[in-house]
């Protein structure tokens, strides 16, 4: 009995004290990969360096531009000159944060600007470009998300930079902000220097 008086304190100090070095060890972790310096935005995709995948998307029922219906979008569209793909959505916040800037994309020169409304309702993603304006091209109405699941989308907004060729050459995951706009437009500009050098 005098043998198993002493470890039973021990024990209960243990499951106090084991919880509180998980904790500071998970800590530890979480603040040196925040001071790392790597951008959480740069995630990889499989998908660069690839072909964009085969897709027909219709377009959003009543967005119009100009006084022109906007049309939907397919893979073919994506070839013929540099595009920057960005996938959006009307209830996501981030995207609605993000929309000026796509607005002020739109009037560059150099690439065409287009989008896909992800797992969308299309009353709703046609009052969120009523609201907000229409900076894209075209816009295809993904609803089921399928699409979005074949280029490798999570999150939204994602944004893709399509060569020429057809060829995915960059993705920044979040938004295009002013901090990181000229960071955006320079990969924009060096998608349509790797085509010419092919």
């Amino acid at each position: 009995m005098s043998a198993e008086a002493p470890a039973a304190p021990a024990r209960r100090s243990l499951l106090l004290i084991l919880p509180l070095v998980t904790f500071a060890v998970l800590a530890g972790v979480f603040f040196l990969r925040l001071r790392s310096g790597v951008d959480p935005a740069a995630l990889p995709s499989a998908l660069v360096g690839r072909p964009v995948p085969a897709f027909a998307l219709p377009p959003v029922p009543g967005v119009t531009a100009d006084g022109a219906p906007v049309p939907g979008l397919t893979s073919a569209d994506l070839k013929g000159q540099v595009t920057v793909l960005n996938v959006w959505a009307s209830w996501c916040a981030p995207c609605q944060v993000e929309h000026p800037m796509l607005m002020r994309l739109a009037r560059e020169s150099g690439f065409r600007l287009v989008g896909i409304a992800y797992k969308d309702a299309p009353e709703k993603a046609r009052a969120f470009l009523a609201r907000h304006g229409v900076p894209f091209r075209a816009v295809g109405l993904d609803e089921t998300g399928r699409v979005g699941i074949d280029f490798g989308v999570y999150g939204v907004p994602e944004t893709f930079i399509i060569g020429p060729d057809g060829v995915i050459r960059d993705k920044l995951v979040g938004i295009v902000t002013p901090d990181n706009l000229k960071d955006v437009l320079e990969k924009i500009r060096r998608a349509g220097q790797v085509a010419a050098a092919r």
